[in-house]
């Protein structure tokens, strides 16, 4: 397995990641019914990785900031995890892979109100209701955990774009009907409106890779956080696993098989790993493709794995 003293050195690694993976056409596809998503260009790309060991590699269009979408999934489940019993939370919502779309209606009235995993996006809604049990402004709550964790304490770093979470929450029906069919079944406690609005907040934080990089530092670390203990290394390793079950949509299989790490991507184009003990890495690049992961991100991520032997198998 490759070290940051191995040769070549792992900045020049990720420089010639970026110059073999930037996009050069505009292949693949942004997400129709979200407009902010279709604004950077094609060619971004951007990749960093912080390790365990305090370095931080970056390359490319990594200090860029992009809406992290689904990504926040990771964190929301996390602080929820930390924040209660994590047997009340699992209680309301499974781990194991959809086999349906991310936003599926027709699985969560079959299965009865109870999602089949916490990153398709009845099972955010769930989360984050559940987290918003303690933390009524639960997005702002994720948005400062971020802030903390990406090392960025002034004001500076992760934000809410709050103008896009408005576009994308105009355009939010969809899920707004999730969220009244977990409320119709008993498994949402507050209002529809509060907890797609907190949802979507969430979702329109903007992060560079870098920011993001060391964010997710803590599931690398066995939970333990710029601060200390975020999640318990148990709880640390079960978010990992669900990572790598359920967290590229309908391509988790094709993106174990490829990059063998646990991954959550989000349709603003970026992907965060996590090599335990070693490193978190983040991608981004805003193409998606037809599963809604980024296209050129994927294929950089199985390139690096081949390239350091960073995989979980």
């Amino acid at each position: 397995m490759m070290t940051a003293l191995d040769s070549p050195p792992l900045g020049l690694v990720l420089a010639d990641i970026v110059h073999s993976h930037r996009p050069r056409s505009e292949a693949g596809s942004v997400p129709a019914g979200i407009p902010h998503l279709s604004s950077p260009p094609f060619d971004r790309f951007g990749i960093a990785v912080a390790t365990t060991s305090g370095d931080v590699f970056s390359a490319g269009d990594a200090d860029l900031p992009f809406s992290i979408q689904s990504i926040s999934k990771v964190f929301t489940l996390a602080m929820a995890l930390s924040a209660d019993d994590p047997g009340r939370l699992w209680s309301r919502v499974l781990r194991e892979p959809s086999g349906t779309s991310f936003n599926s209606l027709v699985q969560l009235e079959v299965e009865h109100g109870i999602p089949r995993n916490p990153f398709i996006n009845s099972g955010a809604l769930v989360v984050t209701d559940h987290l918003m049990e303690r933390f009524p402004d639960a997005a702002g709550h994720v948005l400062q955990f971020l802030r903390v964790q990406a090392g960025q304490h002034s004001g500076q770093g992760p934000f809410i774009d709050e103008v896009a979470a408005g576009n994308e929450l105009a355009n939010s029906s969809r899920n707004l009907a999730l969220a009244h069919f977990l409320k119709n079944f008993g498994n949402l406690h507050r209002s529809a409106e509060a907890v797609v609005e907190n949802y979507v907040r969430q979702c329109s934080i903007m992060m560079s890779c870098v920011e993001m990089a060391k964010a997710g530092l803590f599931l690398a670390r066995g939970g333990h956080g710029a601060n200390g203990p975020v999640v318990s290394r148990s709880e640390a390793k079960r978010i990992g696993s669900i990572m790598l079950t359920c967290g590229m949509y309908d391509a988790a299989g094709e993106f174990a098989y490829r990059v063998g790490l646990p991954g959550k991507s989000g349709v603003g184009g970026g992907i965060l790993v996590i090599v335990p003990g070693e490193c978190a890495i983040c991608v981004w690049s805003p193409r998606l493709d037809s599963k809604g992961n980024s296209l050129a991100g994927s294929a950089a991520l199985a390139d690096l794995s081949d390239r350091t032997g960073w995989s979980v198998f």
